[in-house]
């Protein structure tokens, strides 16, 4: 199995998304067994970009991440903040 840089994959799929790209920090949390905590922090201005119409968009994001971690047998928790 290839390990996956979560932190660079979800930063390369986010910073076209938003307004202010240099404001994107993704940051992994815990990472127990095979459960993995991500949590990735926008301007407040890129917010509603990046979460979308009804989490349309933050969703979308969830399905690759979680597509590409159940490939090597993990499984994401992945939150969507601002500050």
């Amino acid at each position: 199995m290839v390990d996956i840089d979560y932190e660079k994959f979800l930063s390369d799929l986010i910073k076209p998304l938003v307004v202010y790209p240099e404001e994107v920090k993704v940051k992994i949390f815990s990472e127990e067994d095979d459960n993995i905590v991500i949590q990735v922090m926008v301007s407040k201005h890129d917010l509603g970009r990046v979460i979308g119409r009804r989490g349309r968009v933050a969703n979308a994001i969830r399905t690759l991440a979680f597509a590409c971690a159940a490939k090597n047998g993990k499984k994401l928790e992945i939150s969507i903040d601002s500050f």
